[in-house]
């Protein structure tokens, strides 16, 4: 299914559902992030996805870091809070999502990159390498924030 992404569009459609959702930023021993470039949008992002029925929301964040990049990881804690009313993600099949997301610091276990279904690339990258990678600017803020390490989660 395809994704087009609404980032302060006045000509977006209205939204019709929130979905709980995590990004995970994962770092490896040399400071580099993790990312997967998506199938459904070819952009770069964190891995991530939707909460399932029956799971903590720390499970979810380790289920899709393994499902989308064949990396295992453990969550060490909250980079923020992600809702911006103004980012809607419109779908093939009708459905407008309005932003809700927690995005995850997580610590590298083990595994190798490996793509899936939802990623057609999977790659560690250094900071300096991004500016060059087509990436959406919400998950551009993200990404920024966790190599920022700040004290405080940011929540917006």
């Amino acid at each position: 299914m395809a994704r087009i992404e609404h980032f302060n569009n006045p000509n977006a459609p209205e939204p019709n559902s929130i979905v709980v959702a995590v990004t995970v930023f994962v770092q490896d021993d040399q400071g580099r992030v993790l990312l997967i470039q998506r199938t459904d949008n070819g952009l770069w992002a964190l891995p991530g996805g939707a909460q399932d029925f029956g799971e903590y929301i720390a499970q979810t964040a380790v289920r899709e870091t393994r499902e989308e990049t064949g990396i295992e990881i453990e969550v060490t804690g909250v980079i923020g809070i992600y809702t911006n009313p103004k980012h809607l993600v419109e779908y093939t099949n009708g459905e407008v999502r309005q932003q809700f997301s927690i995005c995850f610091r997580g610590r590298y276990r083990s595994g190798q990159p490996t793509t899936s279904s939802e990623s057609s690339a999977v790659r560690w990258f250094a900071y300096k390498e991004l500016g060059k990678l087509p990436i959406h600017p919400s998950m551009r803020m993200r990404i920024d924030h966790g190599f920022e390490r700040r004290p405080e989660p940011y929540i917006g």
